[in-house]
């Protein structure tokens, strides 16, 4: 039940938030993903596809356990109705220009990985840009 009701207000706030940019105001969407599990991987990233569809600006940050997401050799599972998987929806964004991140702690409290890890096109986040990035106004900011 709690599931459902987040997720009610996850695309009311979605909604809300793309009639607003049909008003000519500018918005973008920040999504930090933190959460190991790979069902709220894949509806952060659900939204994240969604919204980008919509012309909404996306950028992706990948935080503790979210962050094997960019790993080259990372496999995660594929759900139902569409059989994608999370880390194919994020391929996906990537290749349609979607920046995407992990933490700046991410790879240093890692052994023996480093961004050669990483997906090709993956960055790493410096914390003092993130935090600019996430200080104006028309940033719409969502932590899964």
């Amino acid at each position: 039940m709690k599931a459902i009701i987040l997720t009610l207000f996850v695309l009311a706030s979605l909604t809300a938030f793309t009639h607003a940019a049909d008003h000519h105001e500018t918005k973008e969407l920040f999504v930090v993903l933190t959460s190991a599990n790979a069902e709220t991987q894949m509806m952060a990233l659900v939204l994240a596809t969604q919204s980008f569809n919509q012309d909404v600006p996306v950028r992706i940050l990948l935080c503790s356990e979210a962050g094997d997401l960019a790993l080259k050799d990372s496999e995660s599972p594929a759900f139902k109705p569409a059989d994608r998987s999370p880390k194919q929806l994020l391929m996906n964004l990537m290749n349609n220009g979607v920046t995407v991140e992990v933490c700046g702690i991410y790879l240093p409290n890692r052994e023996h990985l480093s961004a050669d890890d990483l997906l090709e096109g993956v960055g790493t986040a410096r914390p003092p840009e993130v935090a600019a990035y996430m200080k104006q106004p028309h940033i719409r900011y969502f932590s899964f």
